[in-house]
């Protein structure tokens, strides 16, 4: 989740910050809140998605990188689709695992999940230079380099790579697909759009994309935040970013779609499509109803403040079958 101004009465305030310290427990550290203190599934009484996924390690630019690993319970010969998932600002591996409960679907639909780690909790989602992050390309390279190491090492099907994430982890999953179209079946952001402004992403290339948001973010509203406040002293600078709608339009341009998008209000949520040049191909906007800085459908009730969780549906589920997985 993304440790940057809630927004009330149009102007930025700052008490998200003791609340979420407050409810996630242990202290604040480097560029966001840690969200451990006791693991979610035991919080909301569930049971773990499935059987634990494996921490593995890679090397990158001199560097060791982690992530969490889930194999599908099915041995099959055959390659097998992979799904990247990267986590929100100030959040890790494991707690998207079970905020999203991507392990849950993947069983049933064979996939390999592999959910990386940010450094210092965090995704560099822009092309903008920080003092903590002096190269802004280095997660991409991750990115890169973790999709190459799991098609050579785990059968993943190099036709059938997707990128998923929420808030920052979705700024940073539209970072790959925008700059890295060609090595994608599909890309899905929650709550995170396109960064704008001093540290922008541009589209290169046709790629199917979903956007889930809530109609009420505050944390990172709908409309975007192109000029954000600035962040707590040592803490990352927040990425500026366009709006939503502007964000799909962007990929739905570059994918060659050339008639207006269609928006139909379904139950719950309004959904935006705009037609790609290739058939069968979307870009897709949905907009929930009632909903803030959550993911649709999870079990994982966020901290104050970051508004309500929507139930018109299930996020992972629909990103899964965008996908067509």
């Amino acid at each position: 989740m993304d440790t940057f101004s809630a927004y009330r009465r149009g102007r930025p305030v700052r008490a998200w910050y003791l609340a979420l310290a407050l409810l996630l427990g242990p202290a604040l550290a480097g560029c966001g809140t840690t969200e451990q203190p006791e693991s979610p599934a035991k919080a909301t009484g569930s049971s773990p998605a499935s059987v634990a996924p494996t921490r593995e390690k890679l090397r990158v630019d001199g560097r060791t990188r982690e992530y969490l690993l889930h194999r599908p319970t099915a041995h099959g010969d055959g390659p097998r689709p992979l799904v990247i998932a990267f986590h929100g600002r100030g959040s890790t591996a494991s707690y998207l695992r079970e905020q999203s409960r991507l392990d849950a679907d993947a069983r049933a639909r064979g996939m390999l999940i592999a959910y990386p780690e940010g450094l210092g909790k965090l995704w560099g989602a822009g092309t903008r230079a920080t003092a903590r992050r002096p190269d802004p390309d280095v997660d991409v390279r991750f990115a890169k380099a973790l999709i190459d190491e799991l098609v050579r090492t785990e059968r993943a099907d190099p036709k059938r790579v997707y990128v998923v994430g929420f808030s920052n982890g979705g700024s940073m999953a539209l970072r790959v697909a925008a700059e890295h179209p060609g090595l994608l079946a599909g890309a899905a952001a929650v709550s995170g759009e396109l960064p704008t402004g001093n540290a922008v992403v541009k589209p290169t290339g046709p790629v199917p994309l979903v956007i889930i948001y809530g109609a009420d973010d505050r944390v990172r509203p709908l409309a975007g935040m192109p000029s954000p406040s600035p962040a707590p002293a040592g803490e990352e600078p927040v990425t500026p970013t366009m709006s939503a709608r502007d964000s799909a339009a962007a990929f739905a341009a570059v994918g060659g779609a050339t008639a207006s998008p269609k928006t139909k209000a379904e139950a719950g949520y309004d959904r935006t499509v705009w037609r790609l040049k290739a058939p069968g191909a979307t870009v897709q906007l949905l907009v929930m109803h009632d909903a803030g800085h959550a993911w649709p459908g999870s079990r994982i009730k966020p901290p104050a403040g970051f508004g309500r969780t929507s139930t018109a549906l299930n996020a992972t589920s629909t990103i899964l079958d965008f996908f067509r997985l």
